[in-house]
C-alpha cells in the first residue's frame, strides 16, 4: 500500500468576476493548503475505489479519484479516509483527485481543470492566487497562518451554489464579507445563514464563508478547550478544529 496525503484548501477571498459562454464561472481567489488532510491508500495490484470511513460520496465513475484515474490512464484500488468535511467548501474531492495526479508526477492546470475548478490549485498547493475558471494558478510566498475552522453537520452543493448565484442576480453580491457566494450558499442553505449570523455575533465579522460553504472560518485561533471540540448551534453542532496553512 502506498499512502498518499490530500490537504484540504481555504479560499481567503473569491471574488466571480465573469461567466464564459459553457456557463462555467470565472474568478479571483486566494487560496492555501491546511494541514486538514484526506488520506488515501494506493494499491497498484488492485481496481477499485473505496472508502475507509463513512461519507456521502459516491463511488461510481463520477468519482473524483476514479476520474483522476482514469485520466492518468492507471489502475489502482485505492481507500480514501475522509477528514474533510463533504460539500464544506475545503475542496475534499478536489484534493483527493490532485493527490492521485502528484502520485503520477502531475498534469496540466487544463487537464487538471477538467476534473474540477479547484484541482489545479489543490495539485499544486501552497498558496497561491487562482484565476480563470481556477486553471490559471499564479503561486505565491508562503506564509504562515492559524486559522480556526467551523464546520457544521450540515453541507452545500457546489453545482447548487453557483446556480443560485445566477438565479440571484446582482443581488447576489450584497454581501458583508469578501466571498461572493456567501449569498448564493445562504439560499441554498438556509441553516448556514443562521449559523454565520450566530457565529458573528460572538466572533465578529471576521467569521467568513469558506468557498462555497458549508464550512466558516476565522484568521487566528478561537480560544477553546482543545485543538478541535464541539459548540451547539442554534442549527445544531457545530465543530471547531485549529488548523495552520502549509507550503506546498
Amino acid at each position: 500500500m502506498i499512502e498518499l496525503i490530500a490537504p484540504a484548501k481555504l479560499t481567503w477571498y473569491l471574488e466571480i468576476t465573469g461567466v464564459r459562454g459553457d456557463g462555467l464561472h470565472e474568478l479571483r481567489s486566494e487560496m492555501t493548503t491546511l494541514d486538514l488532510a484526506d488520506r488515501l491508500l494506493v494499491d497498484l495490484a488492485e481496481d477499485y475505489v473505496a472508502l475507509a470511513n463513512a461519507a456521502p460520496v459516491p463511488l461510481d465513475e463520477t468519482n473524483l479519484v476514479a476520474r483522476a484515474l482514469q485520466l492518468v490512464d492507471i489502475r489502482a484500488g485505492v481507500v480514501i479516509e475522509k477528514n474533510i468535511p463533504v460539500g464544506g467548501g475545503l475542496g475534499g474531492g478536489s484534493a483527493d483527485a490532485a493527490a492521485i495526479l502528484r502520485f503520477v508526477g502531475g498534469v496540466s492546470d487544463d487537464q487538471a481543470a477538467s476534473l474540477g475548478g479547484d484541482v489545479p490549485f489543490c495539485q499544486h498547493g501552497g498558496r497561491a492566487l487562482v484565476e480563470g475558471v481556477g486553471e490559471r494558478v499564479t503561486p505565491l510566498a508562503f506564509e504562515a497562518r492559524e486559522v480556526t475552522l467551523m464546520m457544521p453537520g450540515f453541507s452545500v452543493s457546489t453545482r447548487d451554489c453557483y446556480a443560485a448565484f445566477d438565479e440571484l442576480g446582482p443581488s447576489a453580491r450584497t454581501r458583508r464579507g469578501p466571498n461572493d457566494l456567501e449569498a448564493a450558499a445562504c439560499a441554498v442553505e438556509p441553516r448556514l445563514a443562521s449559523t454565520l449570523a450566530w457565529l458573528r455575533a460572538l466572533y465578529g465579522d471576521g467569521v467568513q464563508l469558506a468557498g462555497s460553504g458549508s464550512t466558516m472560518f476565522l484568521a487566528g485561533h478561537v480560544e477553546g478547550p482543545a485543538s478541535a471540540w464541539d459548540v451547539t448551534g442554534p442549527e445544531g453542532t457545530v465543530r471547531f478544529r485549529h488548523s495552520i496553512t502549509t507550503p506546498a
